[in-house]
């Protein structure tokens, strides 16, 4: 734990009652605790609640796991060698019940003494109306037993740990040695007193206290509130800090709109929506302001924000300056390059635009090298390779980073080394993020959100089948085919890795052939073990209207627009997370025809499959989907590999605890209002400083 200095916190686990050199090394490989402060940190995910007793008579078939008291009338052992058990019978003044073992029956019958009383902790079974525990913890009870200070933790462990003797009970154990170790000195308030007042918190030694060793349930709930409200109040510190240093930060300044930005806007073809105006407007002012533009764009699929980008690196090159475009995927970069080079063919200004990928070799990447760096090169659009050091700018002064939660906070501020001053960043995703995770992930950045979709656009239709309706879907498919349309069919990839079933794609596509037979119709396929020549060459087909019919995996889920493909099957949809069902239904309802999607599951489905289903064909506002999204699968899923763990929440959830979040938030706001580099608050200032240093949050190379 941080902020330890003299503190017992930083001692070794290793001396602690109780643990020794095996466990320790089990402790720190398996949980990484080392100290007496990780151990400390390590809390209980829930607890048993052995303060209330049930009377026998009042046990339900509803009854959860409770705990009755009674004395022993009776026990005896049944069955036959193969299959023996013990059986006992319970009785209070109510009545009696019965308690079953089917394992450990030699332990059990060497503890059980008859007439002892005994407390008895587990869940009712029902058998014949009458209520049975199988298994349950059971108490022997000496004397007067007080039932206060029995709220047990749980803690989670693993099985390597478990062969230690360290399950929950002997994490229990050791953390109640701890406590007879601590003092309240060791622990340091790192919140401020104001803070603590005005938000009625406890204190920090007290918390982590009750969160181990509560008396009761509202010890408990006081306790995770203030811990939640810790790891908000720090992140959200944190998160200011960086975002006040930002704007004091120089960046170059566009204070000039020319020919590149005019004359590709007076050539645009359509009219630009008020969210994608309002944006540029946005865009246009944080470029003006001499500080370094850091700024989150947010838009669904299809709804232009790659115009947007577009329009903010003209803004660089009227100002004399090169721009970039780094996108996740080769692919994804390729079609970037594509649009780019077709919307600003015909400008009657010189602009070069250059792709910059891991297949760019030998003399042709050294030549675009070579070009970039003399400043011949306007606009370079390229993977994660534009951030290699060997990759020089004459003047980069904006760059658009495409899909951010596929990188990393150390990958975006690479691109800040790239020129004199940091250039102006504008981070484009697709993914909706809900509001308090964007605040959580991106409080360094602004925020820009393009809510409205571009004029002629219909809403797709979204239907849920199940695999007896297939043959349905095929009619609909040929209806769809018939009026001149293209259809999609995508199957999943296994186990979200690159290698998928390829027997079940191949067997999908023959079912597809033989419903769809040529020459009346052609069906090209996609998948990711193809060639990027072969698949670029039946996408091409597909894009072309030679083929009818494209059976693809995820693939295209960031693959070309297709206008005319007005129908989206997805097979297997309950095997898809629910941003990426949306993503692929927005490879649909790029012209002006009616679209539709159809997922097509099989009768199985867990609740929470279900609950996708039920959501896609409810709404296709992206950011209602990543709210459910969010709920469903929690904020690692959805901030991406590189990302998840570098927020270092512990206990606070973002997802349940919005309104803790927000409160954080503003109490953070309001301390660095008053004291910005924390000088009056040395305790919080070096917790932070300890903090980043352990965790290695790639906040940024600005400290």
């Amino acid at each position: 734990m941080s902020n330890q200095g003299t503190s017992q916190l930083g001692n070794p686990i290793m001396y602690l009652k109780g643990v020794g050199p095996a466990k320790a090394e089990a402790l720190k490989k398996e949980l990484g605790i080392e100290t007496l402060g990780g151990l400390i940190q390590h809390y209980p995910f829930r607890y048993i609640d052995k303060t209330k007793v049930t009377r026998i008579a009042d046990i339900t078939e509803d009854s959860q796991t409770i705990q009755i008291k009674g004395r022993l009338t009776s026990f005896d052992v049944k069955g036959d060698a193969y299959k023996k058990r013990l059986v006992a019978t319970l009785a209070d003044e109510s009545g009696f019940v019965e308690l079953v073992w089917f394992k450990g029956v030699h332990y059990f019958k060497n503890y059980l003494q008859l007439n002892a009383e005994y407390l008895v902790f587990g869940k009712p079974n029902f058998f014949m109306s009458k209520p049975n525990f199988p298994h349950p913890d059971i108490e022997h009870l000496a004397g007067p037993v007080t039932l206060t200070n029995r709220f047990l933790p749980v803690y989670s462990s693993t099985e390597r740990l478990k062969t230690k003797q360290l399950d929950t009970k002997g994490i229990a154990r050791i953390v109640r040695n701890m406590f007879d170790k601590i003092l309240p000195a060791d622990v340091t308030e790192i919140i401020p007193e104001t803070v603590l007042e005005e938000e009625e918190l406890m204190g920090r030694f007290q918390a982590l206290k009750n969160i181990h060793l509560p008396s009761d349930e509202q010890s408990i709930s006081k306790a995770r509130e203030r811990l939640k409200f810790e790891e908000f109040f720090c992140l959200q510190v944190r998160m200011l800090q960086l975002k006040h240093v930002r704007k004091k930060l120089k960046g170059f300044i566009f204070d000039k709109v020319g020919d590149y930005f005019n004359k590709f806007y007076e050539q645009l073809p359509f009219e630009l929506t008020g969210a994608q105006k309002r944006v540029l407007k946005e865009v246009r002012m944080d470029t003006r302001s001499g500080a370094q533009m850091n700024r989150l764009l947010q838009g669904d699929v299809g709804s232009g924000k790659t115009i947007v980008g577009l329009m903010a690196m003209l803004m660089a090159l009227d100002n004399g300056f090169q721009a970039c475009m780094m996108a996740p995927t080769e692919i994804l970069a390729q079609q970037h390059f594509e649009n780019v080079k077709k919307m600003t063919k015909g400008l009657g200004l010189e602009l070069n635009v250059e792709l910059l990928t891991g297949s760019v070799k030998g003399k042709r990447r050294r030549l675009l090298l070579e070009g970039l760096e003399m400043g011949f090169i306007h606009i370079l659009i390229g993977t994660h390779a534009l951030i290699e050091d060997t990759v020089k700018f004459k003047d980069l002064g904006m760059a658009i980073v495409d899909e951010q939660h596929r990188f990393g906070v150390q990958q975006r501020s690479k691109l800040w080394l790239k020129s004199t001053y940091p250039p102006h960043v504008l981070v484009m995703t697709a993914t909706p993020i809900p509001r308090t995770l964007a605040m959580t992930l991106y409080g360094d950045l602004d925020v820009s959100v393009i809510d409205e979709l571009p004029p002629g656009r219909k809403a797709i239709v979204t239907a849920h089948r199940y695999e007896k309706d297939r043959l349905r879907v095929f009619g609909f498919m040929k209806e769809e085919i018939a009026k001149g349309r293209q259809v999609y069919i995508v199957y999943p990839l296994i186990e979200e890795s690159e290698h998928f079933n390829y027997a079940s794609l191949m067997e999908g596509y023959d079912s597809i052939t033989r419903a769809f037979p040529a020459p009346q119709y052609q069906v090209s396929i996609v998948h990711g073990q193809m060639h990027t020549s072969d698949k670029d060459f039946e996408m091409q087909r597909f894009k072309d209207g030679e083929t009818h019919i494209m059976v693809a995996t995820t693939v295209i889920e960031v693959g070309v627009d297709v206008p005319n493909a007005s129908l989206m099957v997805i097979e297997s949809a309950e095997r898809f997370g629910l941003s990426q069902l949306h993503q692929l239904r927005g490879r649909v309802g790029r012209g002006a025809e009616q679209s539709y999607c159809i997922l097509i599951t099989s009768y199985k489905l867990t609740a929470d499959s279900r609950k996708r289903m039920q959501t896609m064909v409810a709404t296709s506002d992206g950011f209602k989907i990543a709210e459910v999204d969010l709920k469903l699968r929690g904020p690692g899923m959805i901030q991406g590999t590189q990302q998840s763990g570098n927020i270092g929440l512990r206990i606070a959830d973002v997802v349940k605890d919005q309104a803790l979040l927000q409160r954080a938030r503003e109490a953070a706001a309001r301390l660095l209002e008053s004291d910005p580099d924390l000088e009056n608050n040395l305790a919080l200032k070096e917790f932070l400083a300890t903090q980043e240093q352990q965790q290695k949050l790639e906040w940024s190379r600005i400290s």
